[in-house]
């Protein structure tokens, strides 16, 4: 199959944070009304996409496809299909369970968030020079800044990772201190280990503060399955992890 770079053909408008936390919210009660109420975690994102918005997910060699981006995922609006690179496969290599949530719940975002954007001029959908269709949103790494990327990543965090779900499993994972904690604090308990940020030892203090904390949240990462890196930002998100705690009168 020949292949073209992909360029985005629209844009979206602006959504706020609280916006997007809304409809992946809704989207769990639609899941929760047809099926069963999501109250612990994990949150099962495969039947959320099969089931509930009865979409079709595919494995696929991404790399074969688009040889010049490094593309997780991809989706075809009008096919009704997500496509997810193949080494993320959790059967295969269940070390990328974290990872595979986040780029099929991102997906998924982009299913809920931005589909009437790219539906609404189907005279300039872009084919393959085979004439199959392309995916109307490729997901590359390298675009998280881009305010279409930017808002599926949103999305994920917030479905992956409600919070409701995440107060509930913060209390239990401190004992019934529900306070936000400290990086000072992370870094006394965790005194004389080695700290490492993406494969090697940190080494600078932002590098060393940000490799205690995902060291910190592991068990949490572990239980709503999802990666170190993805609860860190979530805690960070809602001011869970801090560098100082507020100052209150009591």
């Amino acid at each position: 199959m020949a292949v073209q770079r992909f360029s985005s053909r629209s844009e979206v408008p602006f959504l706020h944070e609280s916006q997007i936390e809304r409809e992946a919210d809704l989207l769990l009660q639609e899941f929760g009304a047809k099926f069963y109420e999501v109250t612990k975690p994990p949150v099962p994102v495969d039947e959320i996409v099969e089931l509930c918005l009865q979409l079709v997910l595919e494995y696929k060699d991404m790399k074969a496809i688009f040889p010049f981006a490094d593309v997780h995922g991809a989706i075809w609006f009008e096919q009704g299909t997500i496509g997810i690179e193949k080494s993320l496969d959790p059967h295969t290599n269940p070390n990328r369970l974290g990872r595979y949530h986040f780029t099929l719940a991102h997906e998924v975002g982009h299913w809920r968030l931005h589909r009437p954007y790219y539906l609404k001029n189907p005279a300039e959908r872009l084919l393959f020079d085979d004439g199959s269709p392309r995916p109307d949103v490729v997901c590359r790494s390298s675009e998280r800044k881009r305010p279409v990327e930017w808002q599926a990543d949103a999305f994920a965090a917030s479905l992956l990772m409600p919070k409701k779900l995440i107060y509930n499993a913060w209390s239990e994972f401190r004992e019934g201190d529900e306070r936000p904690i400290e990086i000072g604090e992370i870094h006394t308990k965790q005194a004389g280990m080695e700290l490492f940020h993406r494969g090697r030892l940190a080494s600078t203090d932002e590098e060393k503060d940000i490799a205690a904390k995902e060291s910190y949240c592991r068990p949490l990462a572990d239980l709503f399955e999802v990666s170190r890196e993805a609860m860190r930002i979530r805690l960070e998100t809602l001011k869970l992890l801090v560098r100082q705690r507020a100052a209150t009168l009591f």
